[in-house]
């Protein structure tokens, strides 16, 4: 068989195949009417109604039927087949006497005429009967009624094992494309599964080297501004113990070398906070403030909120045990999420307070807000809706896993239009620190 030839066979149902023999079996009846035409030649009457069942037959079986099955369906539509094909037997059997070229059509319509719906037998054993009764009533002799209705049971039930056949080996063929297409869905999730791991891979790589490169950075700068510090302090110092310093340079000591070492020491502490915030070693539990570490991802995240008035709340929540690297590195991506998605002019506020156990924090916005479907992938790696080029879509995907790591949970409030508010629940102790095995089989407190 050919390919094109095997693809078509899987394509098609058993009732279409059913359907594509019945075509081919239409030059049997042709055959059969050649013949009759033949032999009653010159017995006009008789032609001329072999010629009319002949055409109405074939208008039934080419043009109606198609028509009934697009509306009623392929089972009446064989009814109706059946019914014109008996019709036109006992008709054609009557003008011609019943003779044996006119029997012939009896078996041949039951061997492919037949359909494959549940009423098929009833089908049959009503054409077989009525034939039957009317040739008998009609003058026909009974051994060769006999005969032919044999055949056409014969006929019938050869055609039902043909087509039951057909079915299950078609049905089994279709099951094991399906599983196959299903094995070949899998072997692309798993695919596409495997490129998402690799991108994600290659991201983390890329952030790592970004890290190392912003502690890098960091160091370098770190150096000149310990040279500036010392000079400027010691600068004001001596200016300050000079007892003939000039009127003019008092202006200095009082106002612009002062605020020269806040601007220097604001500059420090960006320049630590950025080395401990892009430090790649791996971070031990340790105690920390979480009032203080608001404060750190505040001046780190100070470029991307310059733009909006930022309010902070601060509880005085005290200290808890946990990676407090980690968790600046949350609350920048929340504000910094924050100002890219309010317009200037608008406000970021982040609060802090201690409930019970736990800590909760807060970063809200009067943004753009976002919609249900945006919510519902929120979390997802790689998920962003910022243009291409401006965002990975890892930072809520790692805020997420941070925040589950420390055993907390976070929460999202919004709603386009109306801004969005994150909210975090921290305990004051990461579950997995609480207790630790004792060396006497019991359970001991670790840190309270």
């Amino acid at each position: 068989m050919e390919p094109h030839a095997e693809q078509a066979l899987l394509d098609a149902d058993p009732e279409q195949l059913h359907r594509g023999l019945q075509l081919v079996a239409g030059l049997g009846p042709i055959l059969f009417n050649a013949a009759l035409f033949t032999w009653f030649w010159g017995q006009w009457s008789v032609l001329l109604v072999l010629a009319s069942v002949w055409a109405v037959l074939a208008f039934v079986n080419v043009q109606l039927v198609e028509w009934v099955a697009r509306r009623r369906g392929w089972a009446v539509a064989e009814t109706v087949r059946l019914l014109a094909n008996l019709v036109g037997s006992v008709v054609g059997g009557t003008a011609t006497h019943w003779h044996p070229l006119a029997w012939v059509f009896v078996p041949y319509s039951l061997l492919l005429f037949t359909g494959m719906d549940r009423w098929v037998r009833l089908r049959t054993a009503l054409y077989l009967g009525v034939v039957a009764v009317a040739s008998l009533l009609t003058g026909a002799v009974p051994s060769t009624a006999l005969a032919f209705i044999l055949l056409g049971v014969c006929g019938f039930l050869v055609s039902e094992k043909r087509i039951s056949t057909l079915r299950g080996v078609l049905g089994q063929v279709l099951r094991q494309r399906e599983e196959l297409e299903k094995a070949h869905r899998e072997l692309e999730a798993a695919h596409q599964e495997l490129q998402q791991l690799h991108q994600r891979a290659l991201e983390q790589e890329r952030l790592s080297s970004l890290g190392m490169l912003a502690a890098g950075v960091a160091h370098e700068i770190n150096n000149p501004m310990s040279f500036v510090t010392s000079n400027v302090n010691a600068m004001l110092r001596d200016l300050r113990d000079d007892p003939n310093l000039p009127e003019v340079m008092k202006e200095y000591v009082d106002d612009v070398l002062p605020a020269t070492l806040d601007g220097i020491k604001r500059v420090n502490t960006i320049v630590g906070d950025l080395r401990r915030f892009a430090r790649g070693d791996p971070e031990a539990h340790t105690s920390y403030e979480l009032d203080a570490e608001v404060e750190t991802a505040l001046r780190i995240a100070h470029g991307q909120l310059s733009h909006v008035r930022v309010e902070k709340e601060l509880g005085g929540v005290g200290h808890s045990v946990g990676r407090p690297r980690q968790l600046v590195q949350v609350l920048v991506n929340l504000l910094v999420n924050a100002g890219q998605a309010t317009a200037s002019g608008g406000l970021v506020r982040i609060s802090t307070r201690r409930d019970a156990d736990a800590i909760r924090v807060e970063v809200r916005d009067t943004g753009t807000g976002m919609s249900e479907e945006t919510k519902r992938h929120l979390f997802e790696p790689f998920f962003t809706t910022k243009p291409s080029g401006e965002g990975t879509g890892l930072g809520l995907s790692v805020v997420h896993g941070i925040v589950k790591s420390h055993g907390g949970h976070i929460e999202v409030e919004s709603e386009p239009g109306k801004g969005t508010c994150f909210t975090l629940r921290l305990p004051l102790v990461p579950p997995l620190l609480q207790y630790e095995p004792s060396t006497d089989g019991g359970m001991r407190r670790r840190m309270g």
